[in-house]
């Protein structure tokens, strides 16, 4: 039932991380966590085999528009799609400027982000 890549989840939100990793989990794919940008960079670069990332704007240490430019000035990061999720009103505005794939607002509809995963891993 695996899937090959690995989804990335970068939230800082133990809760929520969390219960995203496990619903994805639970549906057969393989997730890796960061609680913010930077560690979700140190991961990407120390294994780029990843289909997708599920990712927040509003974290500390680094923030997702930070994550997003640093991933964007990655050659071999640049590729993997994103999926924004967040509490923000603006995420639509903030997922079209960033260049990802869909927003999700919180609370997240798991059946939709699975859709958006069945497309892209």
């Amino acid at each position: 039932m695996g899937h090959g890549k690995s989804i990335l989840i970068v939230e800082d939100d133990d809760d929520v991380r969390g219960a995203l990793a496990t619903f994805l989990e639970g549906e057969g794919y393989s997730v890796v966590e960061a609680e913010h940008g930077e560690a979700a960079l140190r991961r990407l670069r120390s294994s780029p085999d990843f289909c997708l990332i599920v990712l927040d704007l509003f974290m500390p240490v680094m923030n997702g528009w930070d994550f997003r430019a640093e991933q964007k000035a990655d050659a071999k990061l640049a590729g993997i799609p994103i999926v924004i999720v967040t509490a923000d009103r603006e995420a639509a505005q903030h997922a079209a400027e960033l260049g990802a794939i869909a927003q999700l607002r919180k609370p997240i509809e798991f059946r939709q982000l699975l859709e958006y995963v069945q497309r892209h891993c």
